[in-house]
C-alpha cells in the first residue's frame, strides 16, 4: 500500500462563466448529452388497426432503445485487484448503493493530497457490488463521475472500456474522454456502427464531418433545421463548424451557456477556443496535445498535476521541452527547473545545492510539491547535500514515497518529523498543536466506534469516505477530527496513508 496510493495517483475551478459563480461543475453538469438517454416513464402507445396504409409522421429516424437481459452490474469493475489495493473485495458489499453514491458525490476534490490519492485508490479498487446493487451500476457511473471532476480522464476510460461500450450512459461518458484527450475519431466510428446509443443530432453531424463526409453533414444539418429539431446556439454552431468561410468577418459566437467537450472541440474547430483555466479540471487534458503553445501546456500541467491527474514526469518534461522566451511567471518556473535539471546531469552536489532553492521555490508557486518531491526525491537522498540545502533535501524527501528512507538518512534533522516518519511521534517532542493531535492519533487515541463497526460488517469503503471527509475537517481547523481520522486509518492497516497524510499537514501547511 505505501507505494500504490501515490503511484496511483500519479498514473492517472471554479467556473464563473458557466454556473454559479464559485461553483465548479461536477461531471453531471458538463456531461455532453451526446446521446439521448430514453425516457422509461413514458410508456409506448399501444398500437391501433387502422384501415388506410401507415404513413410516417416525420423523417427523423425512430429511437432505439435496448435493455439489457440478466445482465450484471457493473459496479465491480476495477482497475485495482485487492492484492494490490490491500483493500477487501467486500469494500462496499455491506453499504447502501443510495447512501454510496451521496458520499461519493460530496466528497471534495481539491481536499488533502493523501486524501484525494485514497479517493482515487477507491474509485479504482475492484469490489463487489454494494446492496440492492442492478444491472443499472450507479455506483460505477458515480465513481466515473467523480474521477472526471478530479481530472483523471484516462484511468476513467480505461474503466469505462472495461465494461464495454454497449448502453447509452457509458457511451456519453467514453465519448466525452475522447473528445478531451483528441481520440474522437475513434469514438466516432465506434458511433457510425452503433445505432443503439442514439446519438443526438449534433453528435452525428460532428461525427459525419469527422469522417470526412462533409455532404452528408451538411445535408443532415440542413434536415435538422428544417425540421427544428436544433437549438438556435446548435444551428450557429454547427453551421460555423461545417464552413467557417461563409461567416468570416461575422462577429465571434462569444461562449456557450452551457460547456461540454462537444462543443468545446467545435469552437476550437471554428477559431474560437475557449480558454480550460476557467474550465473544470478535465478539459485541462485538451491543453496537453501537441497542436497546442506551450505556455498552455504548461499552464494545464500544472494544473492537472497540482491536482494528481497526470504523472508528474509529464510536467517536467514539458518544463524542459524548449527554451523560455520570456520572463516571469511561469517562464521562470520553467527555467529554475531547467537549472536544476542541468546540475542533476552534472551530478555536480554544490551546483544541486546551488540550484534547488529555485527549483523547490518554482515547485511551491506552482502548488506541485508532491510531484516534485516524487521526481527528486532519492535523487537529492543519493547526493548528500549539506547545510540549508540539506534541511531543504530532507522537507522534500519527507513529502515523498521515500520519507521513511529520508528520516533514517538525516539524523539530524527536526526529532519531531523523524519520529513521526518512523511512525512514532510524541507528543513531548513538539509543543505545537497540530503535532500534538497527530502524535494522539499514533499513541492512545481509540478511532471512532461508528467507524470501526462499518468496517467490521463490510462496509470498510463507505467508513473510508466517511474519514476522508472526517480528515478535511481536520486540515479546516478541527483537530479532534485529525485525530480520529487518522487513528482509524491506522486500525484498518492504512499505516502508510496515516503517515503520508499527516507528514503533508505540517509540511505543506507551513512550507516556505
Amino acid at each position: 500500500m505505501k507505494q500504490l496510493v501515490p503511484a496511483l495517483a500519479f498514473c492517472l475551478g471554479a467556473l464563473p462563466a458557466f454556473g454559479q459563480p464559485g461553483e465548479p461543475l461536477s461531471a453531471i453538469d458538463w456531461l455532453s448529452q451526446s446521446v439521448r438517454i430514453p425516457d422509461q416513464s413514458i410508456a409506448p402507445p399501444t398500437p391501433q388497426l387502422r384501415d388506410e396504409p401507415p404513413v410516417a409522421s416525420s423523417a427523423i429516424p425512430p429511437r432505439v432503445s435496448t435493455t439489457p437481459l440478466d445482465g450484471r452490474s457493473p459496479d465491480p469493475i476495477g482497475l485495482l485487484a485487492p492484492s494490490v489495493t490491500a483493500l477487501p473485495s467486500t469494500l462496499w458489499a455491506g453499504s447502501d448503493e443510495d447512501v454510496l453514491i451521496t458520499l461519493l458525490r460530496a466528497e471534495s476534490i481539491d481536499g488533502s493530497p493523501a486524501m484525494r490519492e485514497l479517493l482515487q485508490t477507491l474509485l479504482l479498487a475492484e469490489a463487489d457490488a454494494p446492496l440492492g446493487a442492478s444491472p443499472d451500476g450507479r455506483l460505477f457511473y458515480a465513481r466515473i463521475d467523480k474521477l472526471l471532476d478530479l481530472g483523471a480522464i484516462e484511468p476513467a476510460q480505461a474503466l469505462l472500456e472495461q465494461a464495454q461500450i454497449d448502453t447509452p450512459n457509458l457511451f456519453r461518458r467514453w465519448f466525452d474522454v475522447a473528445l478531451l484527450l483528441g481520440t474522437e475519431d475513434q469514438a466516432c466510428q465506434v458511433m457510425q456502427r452503433r445505432i443503439d446509443v442514439a446519438p443526438t443530432y449534433a453528435a452525428r453531424i460532428f461525427c459525419l464531418a469527422r469522417s470526412g463526409d462533409w455532404t452528408a453533414a451538411a445535408l443532415s444539418l440542413k434536415t435538422h433545421i428544417a425540421l427544428q429539431d436544433l437549438s438556435a446556439n446548435e444551428e450557429a454552431l454547427l453551421s460555423r463548424f461545417l464552413d467557417p468561410e461563409l461567416f468570416e468577418g461575422e462577429p465571434p459566437l462569444g461562449p456557450p451557456e452551457r460547456i461540454s467537450p462537444l462543443r468545446f472541440r467545435m469552437y476550437e474547430a471554428i477559431g474560437e477556443r475557449l480558454s480550460t483555466s476557467s474550465l473544470p479540471r478535465a478539459f485541462a487534458h485538451a491543453d496537453l496535445r501537441n497542436t497546442v503553445g506551450w505556455k498552455s501546456q504548461l499552464e494545464a500541467a500544472e494544473r492537472l498535476t497540482r491536482h494528481g491527474a497526470i504523472a508528474p514526469n509529464v510536467l517536467f518534461a514539458l518544463y524542459t521541452s524548449r527554451t523560455p522566451s520570456a520572463s516571469g511567471g511561469i517562464w521562470d518556473r520553467a527555467a529554475a527547473i531547467q537549472r536544476f535539471e542541468e546540475a542533476i546531469k552534472r551530478e555536480s552536489p554544490a551546483k544541486i545545492a546551488e540550484t534547488l532553492p529555485d527549483a523547490w521555490v518554482a515547485a511551491t508557486d506552482a502548488g506541485t510539491e508532491l510531484a516534485f518531491a516524487s521526481e527528486y526525491a532519492e535523487t537529492l537522498i543519493a547526493n548528500g547535500l549539506s547545510g540549508d540545502a540539506a534541511q531543504l533535501a530532507f522537507k522534500i524527501g519527507l513529502l515523498s514515497t521515500s520519507y521513511e528512507e529520508t528520516a533514517l538518512a538525516a539524523p539530524n534533522q527536526d526529532p519531531a518529523l523523524i519520529a513521526l516518519a518512523q511512525g512514532v511521534p510524541s507528543p513531548a517532542l513538539s509543543t505545537d498543536r497540530t503535532y500534538q493531535a497527530i502524535a494522539a492519533a499514533f499513541t492512545n487515541a481509540q478511532p471512532p466506534e461508528q467507524l470501526l463497526s462499518r468496517a467490521r460488517n463490510d462496509q470498510l469503503g463507505e467508513a473510508l469516505l466517511r474519514t476522508i471527509a472526517l480528515f478535511n475537517a481536520g486540515t479546516d481547523g478541527d483537530l479532534t477530527a485529525l485525530t480520529e481520522a487518522l487513528s482509524f486509518l491506522r486500525a484498518v492497516g492504512l499505516e502508510d496513508v496515516a503517515r503520508r497524510a499527516a507528514l503533508q499537514v505540517l509540511l505543506l501547511e507551513s512550507r516556505q
